[in-house]
């Protein structure tokens, strides 16, 4: 026995699981670099983009992002590969056959998971957010268009009781068309600004309101008040407006909850999938355990397909999994499911597969 009661059998499944793992991932991410520079290097050259930062801001952080974002299925693949292997070489019946229980025998890749599911954890909470940004922004600079902005009828509360409206935003020129803000105290609405357009002036930082009008409602009176242009301080930002595609990507877990926080209090209508974003970064390391235990329980008998039937059966379980949360995920986006249940939905339906698989399993 030794560190955490591992057996020599047990070390040498976890060598198998993890070895057979990152060998899946260095060749998948060889092929894929290969693809990826045969795509883009019009754009590099077009754009005189410098060796050393497509080596280093590029594919550098670009590595751990796409590793990441196919762990389960190099995970489900590296169970089912050594796993079938074992198999086909009589080695799990010899092991059971020693006196090992199937249980017992799942120790060693519950190990090799759980290893897994904290590196993909760490690296989607706090490693790939930073890298992202440099990763974007060598994207923006080189490859295609920054920050833009598609929303049409922009609701937001900027602070308690205080609310803009904006028909569209032009990230260009920093114009929101069609402003509108309303103050509202105890539910009663105080005052309301409508104007043609507003525009950030860098100049002194803040917003200039263009023709404009103001209703001021005072109980059984009003007085309105008018004019060309008004310059104005308020708790919104340029940058609030041009985020960046997939911004959230770039935001490690601490801040992201803090931005869901801001959200929610500016009532803003993007939080279903903020939240999504986050529940995903828990829900998708839990998979690995999932997707183990399923492997295990599918490549363990030896049958006559061989590791061709088990890796046919294996991808397209995985595969199914992958489109069963996209499908729960547009539910909860079009606001007919809970986002903490979207998300974690697949998990708990395919946790019940992998214990049906896993009685089946040879014992």
């Amino acid at each position: 026995m030794s560190f955490l009661g591992l057996k020599k059998i047990d070390i040498y499944i976890i060598k198998k699981f993890l070895g057979t793992y990152f060998f899946a991932i260095i060749i998948i991410i060889s092929i894929a670099i290969v693809f990826d520079v045969a795509e883009k290097v019009e754009d590099f050259l077009e754009k005189s983009a410098p060796f050393g930062e497509i080596v280093v801001d590029y594919y550098l952080n670009w590595i751990p992002y796409f590793a990441n974002l196919f762990s389960s299925l190099f995970t489900f693949i590296a169970v089912i590969f050594f796993t079938s292997k074992l198999a086909a070489n009589t080695e799990i019946i010899a092991i059971l056959s020693s006196g090992v229980s199937f249980q017992r025998l799942m120790y060693p890749y519950f190990i090799s998971a759980l290893v897994i599911a904290l590196i993909s954890f760490l690296l989607m909470a706090y490693i790939i957010p930073p890298a992202n940004v440099v990763r974007k922004n060598f994207e923006y600079k080189y490859i295609k268009n920054p920050v833009r902005n598609t929303d049409k009828d922009i609701h937001r509360q900027i602070k308690p009781g205080v609310f803009i409206y904006m028909k569209s935003y032009n990230t260009s020129n920093d114009i929101g068309y069609k402003f509108s803000i309303e103050k509202f105290e105890e539910g009663v609405l105080k005052s309301k600004l409508i104007s043609d357009y507003i525009k950030w002036d860098t100049s002194i930082s803040k917003w200039t309101i263009r023709n404009y009008y103001i209703r001021d409602i005072d109980s059984l009176s009003e007085k309105i008040t008018s004019g060309a242009k008004i310059d104005t301080v308020l708790y919104m930002f340029p940058e609030e407006f041009k985020r960046m595609q997939n911004f959230t990507e770039t935001m490690t877990l601490p801040q992201l909850n803090e931005y869901i926080e801001q959200q929610y209090m500016k009532g803003a209508d993007n939080v279903v999938e903020l939240l999504i974003d986050k529940y995903q970064r828990f829900a998708y390391p839990f998979s690995t355990f999932i997707l183990t235990l399923i492997g295990v329980s599918l490549s363990s008998r030896k049958v006559r397909g061989g590791i061709g039937m088990h890796i046919g059966l294996g991808l397209a379980l995985s595969f199914s999994y992958i489109l069963f949360m996209r499908f729960t995920t547009m539910f909860a986006i079009s606001g007919s499911m809970n986002p903490f249940i979207a998300v974690w939905m697949p998990n708990f339906i395919y946790t019940i597969i992998g214990i049906y698989l896993y009685r089946l399993a040879p014992k």
